[in-house]
């Protein structure tokens, strides 16, 4: 099958704040799985993860205002 996943997909709930986090991704260039991966690495102490670095807040914070 063309294009499958390498991992299956997994649902959590997470409220209005996935939309900020999304804006935060980017301001980063990367995507919000790869910093929740990231984070998962960390927080079960995987060896040589570190915990990811956040972006500054004036960039998606002002394009929160921008719409």
């Amino acid at each position: 099958m063309p294009n499958q996943p390498k991992t299956p997909a997994r649902q959590m709930r997470i409220g209005d704040e996935w939309y900020d986090f999304d804006l935060a991704a980017k301001a980063q260039d990367t995507e919000r799985a790869a910093v929740v991966r990231e984070f998962i690495d960390w927080y079960i102490r995987r060896p040589g993860a570190e915990m990811p670095e956040r972006p500054d807040a004036s960039y998606w914070r002002k394009a929160q205002t921008d719409d």
